[in-house]
């Protein structure tokens, strides 16, 4: 029996797995994100951890000296990173919120406070095992705000080489003209908040669509643009199981009554709508929250998953 050259063996597979890498399309696509955001106080078992690519516990509250409030739940924050790491889901720390912007201004333009911030951070992230930081800064306006938020995540990209490092970014307009574009090169991905739009129609198809684009437009790569959806209504701030708890029907369209009051939100055509808009247009979706959703056959969540497995991506 003649023997194979092992070199020439190896060589060849070499030539045609590059082959099939730049000529065949055999390339994988990366999978597609599903990120949740997780309020402190979610049922820990009811979480699908199976439809999730990505968890953010949210929030941990930053002081202007850098230092944080202590985590509310930390036991909760523990079983939940147990819970997803057994499936290969990846849990991450946000920090700030709405209504945190003076802090974030503060502890942003000076180095001892942002030295505070960023050790105390990394010093989490280790204690709890988990995968990474995202960033929730609403907003820093262009000048000053924005190159301190541009140092702010430098320091951070540098302290956090082998971890996840994401932000979340208003939809457009003045929420968002505060990013540098430079930053887009430091982050893993970005999750762009989608919501909460002036009018009664709070996030409509036609606001993620235009999101998107405004993102793209200012040189977000669509590898890092997730596109985030609600799981609440407006002009009441109402969780969307209580929406269609109290009338199921609520679930297949995006306006129903509350307390006399006509509500609006993403029934679950829209939501399968907006994911096959980010499947095609962006590399995933993100829930606020996943606290919000119905734990039945009307599960948004549910309903995105659906979709992502019925696409094709481009």
């Amino acid at each position: 029996m003649k023997q194979t050259n092992p070199f020439r063996f190896v060589t060849g597979v070499l030539c045609s797995t590059l082959v099939c890498l730049f000529f065949s399309g055999c390339v994988q696509t990366p999978r597609f994100r599903v990120v949740g955001y997780t309020i402190a106080g979610i049922n820990v078992g009811s979480i699908q951890y199976d439809k999730l690519t990505h968890i953010n516990y949210a929030f941990l509250t930053p002081n202007k000296d850098g230092t944080f409030a202590p985590i509310g739940n930390p036991a909760e924050l523990r079983e939940i990173v147990e819970k997803a790491h057994a499936v290969g889901v990846k849990v991450l720390l946000s920090v700030g919120g709405w209504g945190w912007n003076d802090e974030f201004e503060a502890l942003a333009s000076d180095p001892t406070s942002r030295t505070s911030f960023v050790s105390g951070l990394v010093d989490l992230i280790k204690e709890f095992k988990l995968d990474g930081a995202d960033i929730d800064w609403e907003f820093p306006i262009q000048g000053k705000s924005s190159e301190n938020f541009l140092v702010l995540i430098q320091e951070l990209r540098e302290a956090l080489p082998n971890r996840l490092l994401t932000c979340a970014v208003g939809s457009q307009g003045s929420a968002a003209e505060g990013i540098p574009g430079s930053s887009f090169e430091l982050v893993d991905f970005v999750n762009i908040m989608a919501y909460d739009g002036d009018g009664p129609i709070h996030s409509s198809y036609e606001l993620a669509a235009d999101a998107i684009q405004y993102w793209l437009g200012r040189g977000l790569p669509a590898t890092k643009a997730v596109l985030g959806v609600p799981f609440y209504s407006r002009p009441i701030y109402s969780p969307y199981w209580k929406i269609v708890q109290k009338d199921p029907q609520a679930a297949y369209v995006d306006e129903s009554k509350l307390l006399s009051t006509t509500i609006n939100y993403n029934g679950i055509p829209t939501i399968k709508r907006k994911t096959e808009l980010a499947f095609q247009q962006a590399s995933g979706i993100m829930i606020w929250a996943l606290n919000y959703d119905s734990a039945d056959d009307t599960s948004l969540l549910n309903a995105i998953n659906q979709t992502i497995q019925g696409s094709t991506r481009p």
